[in-house]
């Protein structure tokens, strides 16, 4: 049984993911901010899964929830990284402290969570996956979203960095495709607090510039994806990991 930490799991496609690997039979401790939607994970994630406060921009909470992990789980042979925040705005319009809340959340608290795991991945041989996006350095630049596309860019250099550095732990940057999670809790709540005329002007252009895909990946084919990754062996190099929906369409050579 796999012992598996999945950061920001208590919403969204952190919180799918969490349930979805406890389902398939890992142990899993889901760390996330707030108490009562963690708990809340963790009661439908089942016997076995559980919920531990952690602040991931704070250094000294990653430190302790990961520390906690592994003593109630025995060890740590995973760690899942799926916080993001993303505003929509322009870049002329995005301030210092937005620029700083997303640095925060999308590429120091990866950062902050896996150098407190390290040990943990390092004695278990283990992997550690993060989601990225398409706006990252994948595709083209998405309008609108400059600052979560350059946070991705950073932390796909990130996971290159950790892996030079302990190669005998597998990292895999997981580039994942428009997905609208679960319901309830497990919906994605990327674009709260969107400005909707802003996002009005600019799906055109993302559709236009090839950003994205008018198809949804269903959030159980994400969550079979990251189980696959996590059952391969870390001396398995699988340093990008693309998981989009199919697109439609007619076939190139009709028979």
């Amino acid at each position: 049984m796999s012992k598996t930490v999945v950061v920001g799991a208590s919403s969204g496609l952190g919180r799918c993911i969490a349930i979805g690997l406890a389902q398939r039979g890992d142990q899993v401790a889901l760390l996330a901010r707030r108490r009562e939607r963690i708990e809340g994970a963790a009661a439908e994630a089942g016997e076995g899964a559980i919920a531990i406060e952690c602040d991931v921009t704070d250094q000294a909470s990653c430190r302790s929830a990961i520390t906690e992990a592994a003593e109630a789980l025995g060890g740590i042979d995973n760690l899942v990284y799926t916080p993001a925040i993303g505003p929509l705005v322009s870049l002329v319009e995005t301030d210092a402290e937005t620029w700083r809340r997303v640095f925060d959340t999308n590429v120091m608290g990866a950062a902050l969570a896996t150098a407190a795991a390290v040990p943990h991945l390092t004695a278990s041989g283990g992997r550690a996956v993060y989601l990225s996006s398409p706006a990252g350095t994948f595709g083209p630049p998405w309008p609108g979203l400059g600052a979560y596309g350059v946070s991705k860019a950073a932390l796909e250099r990130l996971i290159e960095a950790w892996q030079a550095e302990h190669p005998g732990i597998g990292f895999t940057c997981l580039i994942a495709g428009e997905c609208a999670g679960g319901d309830g809790d497990a919906e994605t709540g990327f674009n709260a607090g969107w400005d909707m005329e802003l996002a009005r002007l600019a799906y055109p252009l993302w559709l236009s510039n090839g950003c994205m895909s008018t198809n949804l990946m269903p959030v159980e084919d994400l969550v079979q994806v990251v189980h696959t990754i996590l059952r391969a062996d870390a001396a398995t190099s699988m340093p990008v990991v693309i998981a989009r929906a199919a697109p439609t369409g007619p076939a190139a050579f009709a028979p």
